[in-house]
């Protein structure tokens, strides 16, 4: 009877996880439908293409190498062990031996963990859209997703230094969306802006994405993917006490991104005198950036506060990174590297096991790693291939260049 119970256990959680998995793997279409409708209509099949095939390449990447990096013994609490290749699962042997550390399928907790990964690198994909190759890109994911990704995750969720040191991380804050933002920021530097986005005397001009139907869709899909990311970070449900805290961290999750909206949308009627949706867009992305790091600890209304304040920052970010001339076509670096910052300084309002030595070792010990091995990366790939597209090509369009095909035929007229 023990077994059957444990066992029953053991598959409510595997479902539960699988089902969470599923659910932020929607939320690849997510960023993928919010790049397409913030881009130009002549480089919208490339969006496309780069995000299908970056979910494909990050599956394929984890699971040759990058997961067995990121959980590895570790050579030291800095340097991880590598291995190649998933394991088998467990046994009812195993589980039962355990006395209650195993409850739930290495398979399906290789699933979750490798929809994280494929985020950090859509955020990537967002900020350096319109003018970046499409195979250096992908060349790119390769690297992010098997290795730079993964080391460190290593460090925080796989029990190194990080962890030691009290990092709190709950579903990612830092370890997936700053990471993700980090990179990006290395690839734009390099590739510099969209031609005709800021002109001689330092006008910045707007360039309108394509669909903002589409970019709405995005956001409400990525809204909704989001509680599988932080709820089936929980890890397990088939307990009361994990049962309550999956339901905290769905409310939670829910008022953050509901603040953020709000916070962004009345910020951008602030500044600019209209209601900016796309910054409202922005505003929940980054109220559910700011949650991660801790969706389970803060009351609801603190919850819809930590939200409210990264949608104001998401805005203000969008204008200063403007000003300074680094062109992020969809506001991604700020939604998930200013909003990621805030959410993992925001654990200290309501977790007392998180410390500020703690958070900020965490913040920059990321940014220097992510950072420097991104930019060396992005060199070599810009020295040995081109990262970045003609300026004919980008004139045509990464859809013609790079794909050969336009996302909207029959709205290009014909000579």
């Amino acid at each position: 009877m023990e077994q059957q119970v444990a066992e029953l256990a053991y598959a409510l959680d595997t479902f539960y996880f699988l089902i969470a998995g599923a659910l932020v793997m929607w939320m690849a279409a997510g960023f993928t439908m919010l790049e397409a409708g913030l881009v130009r209509n002549k480089s919208t099949a490339e969006i496309l293409t780069k995000n299908v095939a970056l979910y494909s390449i990050a599956s394929v990447m984890y699971m040759i190498v990058g997961y067995n990096i990121m959980y590895s013994d570790g050579i030291s609490s800095i340097i991880p062990g590598i291995e190649f290749f998933i394991s088998g699962d467990n046994t009812a042997e195993e589980m039962l031996a355990s006395d209650g550390d195993i409850y739930y399928s290495n398979r399906a907790d290789f699933f979750f963990q490798v929809v994280f990964v494929a985020t950090a690198m859509s955020i990537i994909s967002g900020a350096v859209a319109e003018r970046m190759k499409l195979w250096a890109f992908l060349a790119f994911a390769v690297v992010m997703t098997g290795f730079i990704y993964p080391i460190q995750g290593f460090w925080s969720w796989g029990g190194g230094f990080l962890s030691e040191l009290g990092y709190v991380d709950y579903a990612g804050s830092g370890i997936v969306h700053f990471t993700g933002a980090v990179a990006a920021l290395a690839g734009v530097l390099l590739l510099g802006a969209r031609k005709g986005k800021y002109g001689p005397n330092g006008e910045i001009n707007a360039i309108p994405g394509a669909a903002l139907p589409l970019a709405t869709l995005g956001t409400l899909i990525l809204w909704l993917g989001w509680f599988g990311f932080n709820g089936g970070s929980e890890l397990k449900v088939s307990d009361l006490a994990s049962a309550n805290n999956v339901a905290a961290v769905f409310a939670n999750t829910n008022l953050a991104a509901a603040g953020g909206t709000i916070a962004a949308l009345v910020a951008s009627r602030l500044l600019f005198g209209k209601a900016d949706l796309t910054m409202a867009l922005n505003g929940a992305i980054a109220g559910l950036v700011a949650i991660t790091a801790d969706p389970l600890s803060p009351s609801a209304l603190l919850a819809a506060v930590i939200g409210a304040i990264g949608g104001v920052i998401v805005v203000f970010s969008i204008v200063a990174l403007d000003k300074i001339k680094i062109d992020d076509p969809v506001g991604a670096i700020s939604a998930h590297g200013s909003a990621g910052i805030w959410g993992v300084l925001a654990v200290l309002l309501s977790n007392p096991d998180a410390t500020v030595f703690g958070q900020i070792s965490g913040l920059v010990a990321i940014f220097l790693f992510v950072f420097i091995v991104s930019l060396i990366v992005w060199f070599i790939l810009k020295l040995v291939m081109g990262i970045r597209l003609s300026e004919e090509d980008e004139y045509l369009g990464a859809d013609v260049s790079e794909c050969g095909l336009e996302a909207y035929p029959e709205f290009v007229k014909k000579a």
